[in-house]
């Protein structure tokens, strides 16, 4: 995926250079684990994710403009649902445990919005959270989101199963927001 920005942000292409500002925040306890990962142990693990997870699915890195550091993550997670038409794809994101409730996250995803919808052809943009995650739940609400619907999931990473619960919004349905 291409470089995005917005006003606050710069959503780019992850490198392996950014292994360190991602074990700064991936490593933080509350981040992960609600999102279904385990924090990571070492900044050779982060490097892993970038380079076996990150890079291939077009998952951007999220830096904020006022001082260049990398706060999160936002993309596309490589899972297409068939239910509202094709093409579609499903939007991730992870954000600093300092930086919530900034509305960060929402201002990035509307970005990959804009950029799915009006350059890629998208049909469809789909999301999920696991049960009990409201904030990962008011990012989608906030970006025009619907529920759509739940499914338990194994979440190999936890070693556990839980209950995942899919919102997404179609391209008509942006167009009239």
């Amino acid at each position: 995926m291409k470089t995005l920005e917005t006003d606050r942000l710069i959503l780019r292409p992850f490198t392996l250079d950014d292994a360190e500002g991602l074990y700064a925040y991936a490593s933080h306890p509350e981040v992960g684990p609600p999102a279904g990962w385990a924090p990571h142990k070492d900044p050779a693990e982060s490097r892993r994710v970038i380079e076996t997870i990150f890079l291939p699915a077009d998952t951007l890195a999220v830096v904020r403009k006022a001082d260049g550091r990398l706060i999160g993550s936002a993309g596309f997670v490589g899972k297409h649902r068939t239910e509202l038409g094709e093409p579609s794809e499903e939007v991730g994101y992870s954000l600093a445990r300092d930086c919530w409730g900034q509305g960060l996250i929402p201002e990035a995803v509307e970005a990959i919005l804009r950029h799915a919808f009006g350059e890629l052809g998208y049909a469809a943009i789909w999301a999920a959270y696991y049960d009990g995650n409201r904030k990962s739940k008011r990012v989608m609400q906030k970006c025009g989101m619907t529920y759509r619907l739940s499914r338990t999931e194994a979440v190999e990473q936890l070693g556990k199963t839980r209950l995942a619960h899919y919102f997404a919004i179609t391209k008509r349905e942006w167009e009239r927001r």
